[in-house]
This record gives C-alpha cells, structure tokens and sequence, in this order.
C-alpha cells in the first residue's frame, strides 16, 4: 500500500492552465447536475486575519477533502498564502491515493474557474481586462481570462503601486500586452469589459456607478461572510451567478450585505455557473447587461484538478511513492 506525494513543482507542471479551464467546465456542470456532493466550507478563523479551513466532497471518479490554512501576509514574505494538501482516495476501496499540494491547486484551479464563468457570461467581443489587486490569483487570472478572450490590454491597481509595478512587468513580458497601472479603482475599471477583483480587502473597494453597461465581473477575493470587494449597487444592478449558490447565500459577503440590507433576496442569485455552462440557465441576455460571477472556491474543482493531476502523475512516473 502507498501513497503518491504530488509537490507543488509537479502540481504546476502537469496542471497547465488550459487545461484547467477545460476541467473546470466539468467540475461546474457536474456539480450544478447533481453528480458531486460537497459540505460548505468549515472555516476557523484565526489571529491576524488568517484562517484554517477544511474543505470535503466527492465526485464520480474520487472523494477527498482539502485541508489548507489562509495567511495574506504571506505574498509580501515571498510565500503563497494558501498552505496545505488535498487528499484523494479511491471509491473503490476507501484507501487515501495521494496527497498535493494545495496551494498550488488553489492557485491554478481559482483562476481557471473564473476563465470558465468569463467564457459563457462575458460579450463576445470583450477584449479589455481591468484586474484589482497584485497578488498571486492577480497574475493567474491575467493568464487565465487571456485564454478565453482576445485581450487588447490589461489595467491593473493595486494599494502598493511596487507591487502592482512588479506585476505589470511580469505580465508585460509573459503575455506580450500592454499593461497599464491605474492609481484608483474607478480610473481602472472605467473603460473595461472584464473586471476580476483579487484583493484581501473586508470593505467595498468597487462601486456599481463606475462599471460599465455590458461589463462582466468575477468577485473572486472576499471568501467570509463578514467581507465584500463591491457595494450593494453593483450587485443590485447585475445578473448575479454563483459557483455554488448554497454556499454563496451562507458565505458570500457582497450577497449576503445586499440581501440584510433589503435590496435582493435570495433570488436574485439565479443560479451556478454550471447551470449556464450546461444550458440550463441563460446567462448574459443583451450586450447592455452587468454580469457577475461570485466565486467561493469548490472542493468538486480541486477534485478534478487534482484527479487530472494524480493521473497523469502515475502516468509519467512523477510523485513520491511512500509507504503508508
């Protein structure tokens, strides 16, 4: 009996954005048709703003659960801000098959989903990104949204203006787009079609009034009840969808200020992405409308990210073999 260790070199390595794109329009669907089964994320905060969270579920091919703790002060020491493992076992046997790093599957499968949302519910011909925040799921979602859409450009802001510049350099030379640096948030979203806000922030740093008509949204940084990157306008105004819905009307702070606040109720969130993947669901209706995608982050995604990666691990001989 043993056990496949999958590091995070590997991790990257055989998780190519793509696709993880791809995977996650399966995981979506799956998900949203009744073929997974997950609990909503247990999550126990800690000092200082970080966070232990536990994650399980079960898809048709594994079960497993991710354990991970969340430390925003990590970015600034070098280190990724997500640490932890997800865990996979057999459904045929109940034995645990491996263990992976999970920061990097968080990394790649979060902007990976937000692509997927980005493909089916941004217009056709959206092609300027506007991205808030510098952090690590800053520069997977640029690589990410830059698979699904013909980008002209990205604008990036960010608190620290070094750490937005040493974005913008990185991304200048990776992707081959002109990036530009806006100094405010409205300066940075005013002209974009594809608005993707990655920051730490617990208090609205978006307001509805400075998005444009036919924008299309990814609400992807606040994960508790207790914080919201946007104000209750943007999310009155838009065409709201969830990654899960039962987890964003417990857990996702902007929906859950608008609906206390008497502005929504909890129909106003119209469904799951999967649901619009699938064709159950309309999504964007008119080039006019604002669309949101409110992403929580699904273990069904780090399920089939992690099967994907754990296969191709046994295929080509990668992974540490321990007994176990």
């Amino acid at each position: 009996m043993s056990l496949l260790v999958i590091d995070r070199e590997t991790v990257r390595d055989l998780l190519p954005m793509g696709d993880c794109i791809a995977l996650m329009h399966d995981a979506m669907t799956a998900l949203s048709s009744g073929a997974t089964r997950q609990l909503l994320r247990q999550i126990i905060p800690l000092d200082d703003g970080a966070a232990f969270g536990v994650m399980p579920g079960s898809a048709p091919q594994v079960f497993g659960a991710k354990v991970l703790s969340v430390y925003p002060g990590n970015f600034a020491k070098g280190l990724q801000s997500h640490q932890g493992f997800v865990a996979l076992f057999d459904p045929e046997t109940g034995r645990t098959v491996a263990m992976l790093h999970a920061g990097e599957i968080t990394a790649i499968r979060t902007a990976a989903a937000t692509a997927a949302a980005t493909k089916v519910l941004a217009r056709a011909d959206a092609h300027r990104l506007a991205i808030l925040g510098y952090g690590e799921q800053a520069h997977t979602h640029a690589r990410a949204v830059a698979l699904v859409r013909d980008l002209s450009g990205i604008t990036l802001w960010g608190r620290s203006p070094e750490g937005a510049g040493k974005l913008a350099r990185a991304l200048e030379a990776e992707l081959s787009l002109p990036i530009k640096i806006a100094t405010i948030v409205r300066e940075a979203v005013a002209e974009a079609d594809i608005i993707c806000a990655v920051t730490a922030s617990r208090e609205p740093i978006l307001e509805g009034g400075w998005v444009a008509d036919g924008a299309h949204v990814n609400l992807v940084g606040s994960s508790v009840a207790a914080a919201r990157e946007v104000d209750d306008a943007l999310v009155v105004r838009a065409r709201v969808f969830a990654d899960h819905r039962q987890g964003v009307l417990a857990q996702g702070g902007e929906v859950i200020h608008a609906i206390a606040a008497g502005l929504i109720d909890e129909s106003h969130v119209l469904g799951e992405i999967g649901e619009v993947m699938s064709g159950v669901l309309a999504g964007r209706r008119a080039d006019g409308e604002v669309t949101v995608y409110k992403s929580l982050g699904a273990i069904t995604q780090d399920l089939f990210s992690g099967w994907h990666v754990y296969r191709r691990a046994l295929a080509e001989g990668r992974g540490a073999l321990v007994a176990f």
